[in-house]
């Protein structure tokens, strides 16, 4: 056994914990800029730790800027601190309430706030132990593994893993025709600036992942909403849109979409495929939550071959967010442009996360973790969904799988609003606009049902609804 490694494993909450008491007191004022830290002797009698560990925590907030040394002196407050401003404490109230309102709030939520309004798991639903195995065993890998650049196309070994997955979606193809990329974020981006030139239009649904609009408006194109039902767009708009405003690609989700939980029928899906080869149209179908599924539904992608549809998908709803490996899915003669894209705009993915994806998927660990998660996700949702109607708040439809609920608010209550408040009570709503092109949606909200078992919830989503209906 490495006694060293445990003994550093065992210090270590003792000196986070010395650390976070000094941050406390620089940022509290209680020690000003240039002010003597306390001696290692008498901070350590004080907090009841050693002097070794007091020792650790300084030298640690040296490296990171909080203080300085003085050889002979002592330690002091390093540099100048910024004027103490309230509007820095908690949760930023004024913020417009839009698409990068969620997403901030929800990146942010390591101040305690709770999350029923993101778009992931909680930590302790995703496979840790498997992750950490996976880690260990990268730690013996070859060093190129660990310090070089990602091949442009990506871990070979994974593009192979994703064909054989693909395939029980009905998607035949060759590690050829995938690419490796960081997220299903940057696929989409990548793909509209290989697709796209500003001003040109994109369809999307409505409502749709709040996300889209956001880079979408950075690739300056106009955005069309067609609305969604239970088992997909509505096909008569849809087809209107097509002859009005001559789209360029749409982007959508068929099996579970989010937010609505809805899944795409295989008629739609065979008329939706019709209109875009009539109107030369391109489809990007994110299949992010294809790993959630209970029953397959049809992908887009399957059925057309890759002929008009481009298929992404990444892992950080099922696996992790923090390694960061997601995929591209298209004809061949769409790859070389792509990865040259992909080269200039990032040079290469990681090749680390790849191989930490690579560990997790090809040990079955994964496969029963995603059993286990679905089970726990079917029984949340049962859970979320008689919370809400206790207090008057419906769901749109009955999700097959997944981790959404689009929910109808009582009559006279306001998504925005109800937010609003639920972020004084440090709590992250979704509110229905922040996911509708044509905001018709202030009476919706989304809730992610693995994020509802806050005891306070049902209590502040009451308060939040009385506030928003004044």
């Amino acid at each position: 056994m490495d006694l060293g490694h445990s003994a550093r494993t065992s210090a270590s909450p003792r000196i986070d914990a010395v650390m976070m008491e000094i941050r406390r007191r620089i940022a509290a004022r209680v020690l000003t800029p240039g002010a003597k830290l306390p001696s290692v002797r008498a901070l350590a009698k004080a907090q009841a730790v050693s002097t070794s560990t007091v020792v650790e925590a300084y030298e640690r907030l040296v490296a990171e800027g909080a203080i300085r040394s003085r050889p002979g002196s002592g330690f002091f407050v390093a540099s100048a601190l910024a004027p103490l401003s309230l509007a820095d404490i908690g949760p930023k109230l004024d913020r417009q309430v839009d698409p990068f309102w969620v997403s901030r709030l929800a990146l942010e939520g390591g101040r305690g706030l709770a999350m029923p309004g993101c778009g992931w798991l909680p930590p302790s639903w995703m496979p840790e132990d498997a992750l950490r195995k996976a880690l260990r065993a990268l730690a013996r890998a070859n060093a190129d593994v660990l310090t070089d650049y990602a091949m442009p196309l990506g871990l070979p070994a994974l593009r192979q893993l994703l064909a054989r997955r693909l395939a029980e979606s009905g998607l035949m193809v060759g590690a050829d025709q995938i690419l490796l990329v960081d997220s299903g974020t940057q696929a989409i981006d990548m793909i509209c600036r290989f697709l796209l030139e500003p001003g040109q239009t994109v369809l999307v649904d409505d409502p749709c992942y709040f996300n889209f609009h956001a880079l979408l408006r950075a690739h300056r194109v106009k955005v069309i909403g067609v609305p969604y039902t239970a088992d997909g767009p509505d096909i008569e708009l849809f087809e209107q849109a097509l002859e009005e405003h001559r789209p360029r690609l749409y982007i959508t989700n068929s099996a579970i979409h989010n937010p609505t939980g809805a899944v795409l029928s295989p008629v739609k899906a065979h008329r939706l495929l019709m209109l875009s080869e009539r109107s030369g149209l391109t489809i990007i179908e994110d299949d992010i939550f294809a790993d959630f599924e209970i029953t397959k539904a049809p992908r887009l992608a399957a059925f057309d071959a890759l002929n008009r549809v481009i298929q992404i998908g990444s892992f950080s709803k099922t696996l992790s967010a923090s390694a960061r490996c997601g995929y591209i899915v298209t004809r061949k003669e769409w790859l070389d442009p792509l990865v040259d894209m992909k080269i200039a705009s990032n040079f290469a993915g990681s090749q680390i996360s790849e191989a930490v994806v690579l560990e997790v998927l090809k040990d079955g660990s994964y496969r029963r973790h995603m059993e286990a998660l679905k089970a726990r996700l079917a029984k949340a949702k049962a859970d979320v969904v008689q919370t809400l109607r206790s207090l008057g708040i419906e769901p749109w439809t009955d999700p097959q799988a997944g981790i959404f609920l689009w929910c109808r608010l009582p009559s006279g209550v306001d998504a925005a609003h109800m937010a609003r408040h639920a972020l004084t009570e440090n709590m992250v709503l979704a509110p229905g606009n922040v996911f509708s092109q044509s905001d018709t949606a202030s009476t919706y909200m989304r809730f992610n049902v693995s994020q509802c078992d806050q005891p306070q919830f049902a209590s502040i989503l009451r308060r939040a609804m009385t506030e928003a209906s004044r």
